[in-house]
């Protein structure tokens, strides 16, 4: 008998002499802990354990296709990979207690690509790869982690929190729910020809609050609903014998049945709408009601987003604004993304903006002069959560310098106010002074374009802190042709300056995530921050600034980050399993920093977007610290893109 052998009947020796103990160990780790007690007890049966002195290599590239799947019991395991132009091997990821390898590769039936090596001495259960081959047909649990790695712990985690949150408000499916589940009735319709009575009848039979106008083809043309009915009367028109199509809505909005619960929340929402038409190759399947996508909700979504939008003062508005918080429960309970919550806070967000602005208009008088209020940030990127300050400013047209400083004139004092009414709706005031009242962001579109030009041509410090800001911006009130012109001459200007792509991406790579060598996670060591990291600066920002830098380098003018690593991962910029990780891993360390904001709110305590990493439960400790890998490995690449 080998050596070799004679280790492995050791190692099986050890294991069955001690199962019990082995499963209890296994049994605080996922995805063995969702596993069906007989096929963990299996999988144990079939393993060895086998000692790793530090530093000893426990799979190398050159060892060809995978024998075993590892489980680390002891100790800890690190990944390193020599990359092109690097004279040292680059650390790309750390395993620990509980945590699993190589499973790409073992699916692939091919070498792993990366040496796994001894951080320090350690104990490996080893599953023989027939054996691994055999528990992926029998376990369904260890074969959907086995094909998705992290993505499906990431499932475990977002079922939890739908479930806490659904114990709340008593949801019922999924935000991501398709249409067609949700539009089951037959649509309500009528002729454009038809007597208002008969349609408000035909309304009242089948208890709707909307009829569809159609075609002889079953398109829609219109909709007319409860409200418009109300409106109607108030307005003392009511000729009960007229057509329905002088009262109609026309050209309803519309979406396929093959949307989400949640594309429809967001239509209903941006057009202040309360039934949406669901048209399939042009012609009507069903209709969908706000009460249908959130019948146990508490606030309404659609309703809030009206009420914003008419409030008839700041005090008022402050109010409502209350409202907003109590949403992001029932959204998680509805099985929306960290990403959806983010995208109805800032579209809430834009409303009470717009409100803002239109009411100061009032109060204040017409300036004389048309402007453009344009947001930046997290707020252009609508990745907006609880915790919000202000980024803005002010776009106008001018034929020249001087017609720019009169202009300049005419509306700080009405940007003044709007900045301190938003103040005094929860948009904390920029301590940097990024706002529309500063008289070097409320610009003329050529001014706007001298400082992006400067900023691109003479790289300093505060130059490349500006371009992290104002190179995500967005038009929020006011016309956008201007705005767009000038986001499309930045774009342009950015594509032929590499020694500026270079220097931006020198930037990004200034806030390194918190994993350590050594320790899960680098916190703070002293004062009032001690043994916590930033969820949003170390964990956040790195995706934020890579995305941001690859995709203006490549011509790609949506600003939000999921979208441009999308795009990017669609243009072959990025590869599309790393696109993919990145998205997941943004998106988990997204809901952590939002379930911290409700909890913090819960006991009204300020918001902040500090984490003590050791007050997390094992699953989302484990997903965390991978999610910082995947800032790692953007950070790495990007380095490695621009010769860092």
């Amino acid at each position: 008998m080998s050596r070799d052998d004679s280790l492995d009947q050791v190692g099986r020796t050890a294991v069955k002499q001690n199962i019990h103990g082995t499963m209890t160990f296994l049994l605080g780790y996922p995805p063995f802990a969702q596993m069906e007690t007989h096929h963990l007890a299996w999988m144990v049966e079939h393993c060895q354990l086998r000692f790793y002195a530090e530093g000893d290599v426990i799979i190398r590239p050159s060892d060809g296709p995978v024998q075993y799947f590892h489980i680390v019991k002891q100790g800890r395991v690190r990944g390193e990979r020599r990359l092109a132009g690097q004279d040292a091997p680059d650390t790309t990821f750390e395993i620990s207690i509980g945590e699993c390898f190589p499973l790409a590769a073992l699916i692939g039936d091919r070498a792993t690509r990366t040496e796994h090596i001894a951080g320090q001495d350690t104990f490996c259960l080893l599953l023989p790869r027939a054996d691994f081959s055999a528990l992926v047909g029998m376990s369904p649990v260890f074969r959907d982690f086995a094909l998705r790695g992290v993505s499906s712990l990431l499932q475990q985690v977002n079922l939890q929190v739908q479930r806490q949150a659904a114990e709340t408000v008593g949801a019922h499916y999924s935000l991501d729910t398709v249409l067609a589940q949700i539009a089951i009735r037959e649509p309500v319709s009528c002729a454009a020809d038809t007597a208002i009575g008969a349609a408000v009848r035909i309304m009242h039979e089948a208890s709707v609050g909307s009829i569809v106008i159609t075609d002889a083809q079953a398109a829609p043309e219109g909709i007319f609903t409860l409200r418009d009915l109300r409106r109607i009367v108030a307005e003392g028109q009511v000729d009960l014998q007229q057509p329905i199509a002088g009262v109609m809505t026309p050209s309803p909005c519309y979406l396929p049945s093959t949307a989400s619960a949640f594309d429809a929340a967001i239509s209903m929402t941006r057009e202040h709408i309360a039934h949406l038409c669901v048209v399939d190759d042009g012609r009507l399947v069903g209709v969908v009601s706000e009460r249908d996508l959130f019948a146990l909700q508490r606030v309404d979504l659609v309703h809030l987003a009206r009420a914003i939008s008419q409030a008839e003062n700041i005090a008022s508005l402050v109010a409502l604004r209350r409202d907003i918080h109590h949403l992001v429960d029932s959204m998680l309970a509805y099985g929306a993304s960290a990403a959806q919550v983010t995208h109805i806070i800032t579209l809430l967000n834009d409303h009470s903006v717009c409100r803002v602005i239109e009411l100061c208009l009032r109060q204040h008088g017409d300036p004389g002069v048309a402007f453009t209020w344009l947001c930046f940030g997290s707020e252009a990127r609508r990745e907006q959560t609880l915790m919000t300050d202000q980024d803005n400013g002010m776009l106008f047209e001018a034929e020249n310098a001087e017609q720019a400083a009169t202009y300049r004139q005419q509306l700080l004092p009405l940007a003044q106010q709007i900045n301190q009414a938003l103040a005094e709706c929860g948009f904390t005031l920029c301590k940097g002074n990024i706002m529309a009242s500063n008289p070097e962001l409320c610009l003329s579109r050529a001014e706007w374009q001298t400082r992006f030009s400067r900023c691109i041509q003479s790289a300093t410090p505060e130059n490349l802190l500006a371009s992290s800001i104002f190179f995500d911006f967005r038009v929020v009130w006011g016309e956008p042709a201007g705005a767009q012109a000038l986001f499309d001459a930045v774009l342009d200007m950015v594509a032929h300056n590499t020694t500026f792509q270079h220097l931006m991406a020198r930037n990004a790579l200034a806030h390194r995530p918190p994993v350590g060598l050594f320790r899960d996670f680098v916190t703070s060591r002293s004062g009032h921050e001690k043994n916590t990291l930033d969820l949003k600066i170390q964990g956040l920002t790195p995706f934020v600034d890579a995305a941001r830098v690859l995709a203006l380098a490549h011509g790609i003018s949506e600003t939000g980050t999921l979208r441009r690593l999308q795009l990017l991962k669609q243009q072959g910029v990025i590869d599309a399993l790393d696109a993919d990780a990145y998205v997941e891993a943004y998106e988990f360390i997204q809901l952590i920093r939002m379930q911290q904001h409700q909890r913090q709110e819960r006991e009204q305590q300020p918001f902040s977007n500090r984490l003590a990493p050791d007050t997390l439960n094992h699953l989302d400790r484990r997903i965390l610290r991978e999610s910082f890998r995947q800032a790692q490995r953007l950070q790495s690449s990007l380095a490695l893109r621009y010769q860092l």
